[in-house]
C-alpha cells in the first residue's frame, strides 16, 4: 500500500523504563514488505492500565520488523478512505461500545475488502451489540478469575504467533472465560489448562487464541495482554507478532475449523517405522530430517478415505516430501514406485517443486506461491484423500488436485515423510489424520433405537430451534426419523443434533438446531455402538441410564454403558 507519515499518539509510561533490557520478539526469517498498522484503543467500559504499554510494545516490534504504527482513541478515523491505509487494525484492550453506527460500516467494508483484525485481551468485552464484531473476533467476554499462572496449552504450533511457544507455555495473566466456544468457525491455536489454576468455567476445552478468516479479511484475537508485565516477556511479544503479521497477510496459516482429527505424531513416534538410511531426530514434538534417501512411515495402519494433516518447515533451499498410497516395506523404493509423492522443494522443476505430485502433476503455481511461507516459516499441508481423488491445500489454499487412473497405484495405503539426504533438512509437526469413511458416505434414514429399545425423539414432536432430544416408544413419526452421514451430522426435520452453546460438559443439553457446520453439529459412530462429539471427545448419553419416555438425551464422557449404545440407521 501507499506510504503515509504517521503521528503516533501517547508517551511512554514508568514501566517502559524496566522493559529497556528486555529482548524484543526476533524479526521474522525474512524481512516483510513493509506495512501498516492501526492501534485502536478506546475505551468505554474498564480501562486497563497496561494499555500505554501495550501501545509502545507495538511500537517497539513495528521498528524491527518493517511496519509503522498509528496509536488513537479517536474513533473518527473508521472512515473507509482512512482505513484503506492500514493492512491490520488492532483493538488493544478496547472496551465497550467504541464504534458509531457510520464508523462500524466503515470497519465492515475494511474487512470486507481483506483487511486484518487483531484482538487483545477485551477486544472481546467489546460491541456486544454488533454481530458482525461478535463473529469477527470470535467470541465474547464472561467472566474472568483473579490473576496467576496458568499453563496454556498450545494446540497449533505452525502459526507464526504460536510456532516459538513450547506444548505447554505457562504465564501470568487474567485468564478469559467466553460466553462460546469459537472453535465451530476459527483455528483454535492454544487452550488454557483449567487444572492449572482457579476459575476457569468452559472445561476441557478452553480456547484463548485463535485466527480466522471472515467475510473477505484475517482475523487473529488473543486472550493474553491484561497486565503491564505481558508486554516485557519476549515470548508474549512474539506471540503478539505473529498474529499482527497473520492479520497483515504477511504470513500464511490455515485458519479453517479443525475437529476431528487424531494425532498420529505429537511428540511420540509410537506406529513410526524408519525405511532406508538416515532417519529423524526427534525433539520439542518435532522431527527434523537427516541422511538418506530413507522414509520414515506409519506402519501402524493403512488409510483409505481420509484428510492428513502435518506441518513442516525448510530451513533453505531443501527437499522432502510426503507420501501417501504405497503398501507395507521397508525399502523406501517402494514408496516412491508403488505410491505417490506431494513434493516439499520450492526451487524444483513445475511438476517436482512444492505441492506438485512429484513428476506427476505440477500444482497451481500462482496459487502456491501466494500460500507458501518462505525459509526459516512453519507450513500446514493438508492432503485430502477421497477414494482416487488426491486434493493438496497448503496454508488452507487449494494448490493442487489429482485423479489416479493407474490400476498398478492406488490412493490407498500407508503414509511416510521422506529425509531426502544430507543438507536437506526439513522439519514436520502435529502429524493428524480425520477419517472420513468412504468416498461417498451414503446417509442413512430411519430411527435411531438406543436404551430399551426407545427412539431418539424431538419433544412433543418439534422443530424449533433448541427442541430437546429424548428417547420415546417408538412410533415411526417423523420427529424419530433421523438421516446419520457418516462422521458428520445426525439430522430431523431438515435440522442437525446440536449441543447447546457447543459445550464439552457432561450434561450439556442435545437439541435440534439450523444445521451450520460447527463442529458442535459433528457425530462419529464407534465400534462399541457409541456415538461421539469429536470436538468434546464424549458421547450422546441418556440420562440416569433411564429407559423411560421423555428421558433426556445430553453429551456424557463415554464410559460403554447400555445409555450410550444406539443402532443407527
Amino acid at each position: 500500500m501507499r506510504r503515509h507519515p504517521r503521528t503516533l499518539l501517547g508517551g511512554a509510561v514508568a514501566l517502559l523504563a524496566a522493559m529497556a533490557c528486555t529482548v524484543p520478539a526476533g524479526p521474522a526469517a525474512a524481512a516483510d514488505a513493509p506495512y501498516d498498522v492501526l492501534v485502536f484503543s478506546k475505551t468505554a467500559g474498564f480501562r486497563h492500565d497496561a494499555i500505554p504499554v501495550g501501545i509502545q510494545t507495538i511500537r517497539d516490534l513495528g521498528a524491527t520488523n518493517t511496519f509503522t504504527v498509528t496509536a488513537t482513541e479517536d474513533a473518527n478515523h473508521f472512515t473507509t478512505g482512512n482505513l484503506s491505509r492500514y493492512e491490520a487494525v488492532i483493538f488493544l484492550n478496547t472496551t465497550g461500545d467504541v464504534l458509531n453506527d457510520t464508523q462500524q460500516s466503515a470497519f465492515q467494508s475494511y474487512i470486507g475488502s481483506g483487511g486484518g483484525f487483531v484482538g487483545v485481551h477485551s477486544a472481546a468485552d467489546t460491541e456486544y451489540n454488533w454481530p458482525f464484531y461478535g463473529n469477527l473476533v470470535g467470541a465474547y467476554f464472561a467472566s474472568h478469575p483473579a490473576i496467576q499462572q496458568a499453563n496454556i496449552k498450545v494446540e497449533d504450533r505452525a502459526h507464526a504467533a504460536t510456532a516459538h511457544a513450547p506444548q505447554t507455555w505457562t504465564r501470568t495473566d487474567e485468564w478469559y472465560n467466553f460466553r462460546t466456544n469459537p472453535r465451530a468457525g476459527a483455528r483454535v491455536l492454544a487452550t488454557l489448562d483449567e487444572s492449572s489454576y482457579s476459575g476457569g468455567s468452559m472445561g476441557a476445552d478452553h480456547p484463548h487464541a485463535w485466527c480466522k478468516t471472515y467475510s473477505g479479511g484475517r482475523a487473529f484475537y488473543t486472550g493474553g495482554g491484561h497486565t503491564q508485565a505481558s508486554y516485557a516477556e519476549p515470548a508474549f511479544r512474539a506471540h503478539l507478532l505473529g498474529g499482527i503479521r497473520y492479520a497483515a497477510g504477511r504470513t500464511k496459516a490455515d485458519c479453517r475449523p479443525e475437529s476431528g482429527y487424531a494425532a498420529l505424531y505429537n511428540g511420540s513416534t509410537t506406529g513410526w517405522s524408519q525405511a532406508g538410511p538416515g532417519g529423524f531426530t526427534n525433539s520439542d514434538a518435532t522431527l527434523s530430517s537427516y541422511g538418506g534417501l530413507g522414509l520414515l512411515w506409519y506402519s501402524a495402519r493403512q488409510f483409505t478415505n481420509y484428510s492428513l494433516k502435518l506441518d513442516w518447515r525448510m530451513l533453505g533451499d531443501d527437499n522432502s516430501g510426503v507420501f501417501i498410497g504405497f503398501p507395507p516395506s521397508n525399502d523406501p523404493n517402494s514408496a516412491m514406485t508403488n505410491g505417490y509423492e506431494v513434493q516439499i522443494d520450492a526451487t524444483d522443476a513445475p511438476d517436482r517443486t512444492t505441492g506438485s505430485i512429484y513428476a506427476v502433476k505440477a500444482p497451481d503455481t500462482a496459487a502456491r506461491d501466494a500460500a507458501l511461507n518462505p525459509p526459516g516459516e512453519w507450513n500446514t499441508f493438508e492432503l485430502l484423500v477421497e477414494g482416487e481423488r488426491l486434493q493438496v491445500f497448503l496454508n488452507g489454499a487449494k494448490i493442487n488436485e489429482f485423479t489416479n487412473t493407474d490400476p498398478a497405484r492406488s490412493l490407498a495405503g500407508h503414509i511416510g515423510i521422506q529425509n531426502h539426504g544430507t543438507g536437506d533438512d526439513v522439519s514436520f509437526r502435529n502429524i493428524r489424520l480425520r477419517e472420513l469413511g468412504g468416498p461417498t458416505p451414503t446417509p442413512g434414514t430411519g430411527p435411531i433405537v438406543g436404551i430399551g429399545g426407545k427412539c431418539l425423539d424431538l419433544r412433543n414432536g418439534s422443530s424449533a430451534d433448541g427442541t430437546q432430544v429424548q428417547i420415546w416408544s417408538c412410533s415411526g413419526a417423523a420427529s424419530q426419523q433421523w438421516t446419520v452421514t457418516p462422521g458428520s451430522t445426525i439430522r430431523a426435520l431438515g435440522k442437525c443434533l446440536d449441543i447447546s452453546g457447543s459445550s464439552t460438559a457432561n450434561g450439556a443439553k442435545v437439541q435440534l438446531w439450523t444445521c451450520h457446520g460447527g463442529a458442535n453439529q459433528n457425530w462419529q459412530a464407534q465400534s462399541d455402538g457409541s456415538v461421539r462429539n469429536p470436538q468434546s471427545g464424549k458421547c450422546l448419553d441418556v440420562s440416569g441410564n433411564s429407559s423411560a419416555d421423555g428421558a433426556v438425551v445430553h453429551l456424557w464422557s463415554c464410559h460403554g454403558g447400555a445409555n450410550q449404545k444406539w443402532t443407527l440407521p
